[in-house]
């Protein structure tokens, strides 16, 4: 084993999520391939496309030497054209070819990550375009959050739920209630001694309180507080779909109970997408 046991609980939710994703779209007919999903202009096809792409970038392929079409309403800033390119470069491609390269990525990025013996902490090159380092932790939780959150945006477009309370769906809630402080405190504008309450229920349940300080700044905890400011109470999924930018809160305004200050609760679900 030359994995560091700490990187170990990422590499196994992303192979789980990776997994899962290559035995959905096994089975699929040439027209399931079309279908459209949550992630804005993109397609069942498209989804798996940018999963292939990132993990052939993360094997050290180059990237594909491609111009995009002028006419892709989503694609509307540097990062998004990054993304795109490996998608749309796919987008004349059959099932099997589709299905072959995918099982051909995850063999190969399953075989790098078994042989990892780097340090959590070796800085590497993040492929997304953003020319920064991060640590060799922070891309894989970073790459299973990912796969997982696309595992999920595949699941519904094909109607085939399940894996929410997997391994990759409870790294997502802790990638996800890691942002909590900054989204309250910080993009909602929540005042000094506000407390904001989060009670999810579901296949994950959880409750987190998150607590803004004189100095403005906020953290959460798992204790209760009594008589929040605002309370949310929420299904595990809508919790993600509305975290992960894919519905707006009016569209699930009747899956949302919200208690206390209406207005800072508004502010909070206008600013509660924390992924680009």
């Amino acid at each position: 084993m030359t994995v560091h046991p700490s990187l170990q609980p990422a590499i196994d939710a992303w192979a789980h999520s990776i997994e899962a994703i290559n035995d959905l779209v096994k089975p699929l007919v040439e027209s399931d391939w079309n279908r459209p999903t949550e992630c804005p202009g993109w397609s069942v096809r498209d989804i798996v496309s940018h999963v292939i792409g990132v993990e052939c970038e993360m094997l050290g392929e180059p990237r594909p030497i491609h111009t995009l079409p002028r006419d892709l309403f989503h694609v509307d800033s540097e990062f998004s054209r990054y993304i795109e390119v490996q998608v749309d470069v796919r987008r004349c491609h059959t099932a099997l070819e589709m299905t072959s390269e995918l099982e051909y990525t995850v063999i190969r990025r399953s075989r790098q990550l078994r042989n990892e013996s780097r340090s959590p902490q070796t800085p590497v090159c993040w492929p997304l375009g953003t020319g920064n380092e991060r640590t060799l932790a922070q891309v894989l939780t970073t790459r299973a959050f990912d796969v997982w959150v696309h595992e999920q945006d595949l699941r519904r477009a094909l109607g085939v739920p399940g894996n929410l309370d997997s391994p990759g769906g409870q790294l997502t809630r802790d990638v996800l209630l890691g942002a909590l402080p900054r989204v309250v405190a910080e993009d909602a504008g929540a005042p000094a001694g506000a407390t904001v309450a989060f009670d999810v229920h579901g296949p994950l349940e959880f409750l987190r309180t998150v607590r803004v300080d004189e100095q403005g700044q906020g953290s959460v905890d798992a204790s209760v507080s009594l008589g929040p400011t605002v309370a949310f109470s929420l299904d595990w999924e809508t919790y993600l779909r509305l975290a992960c930018g894919r519905v707006r809160p009016q569209a699930v305004a009747d899956q949302v109970k919200v208690e206390g200050d209406g207005r800072l609760a508004g502010a909070i679900l206008a600013e509660f997408t924390v992924t680009p």
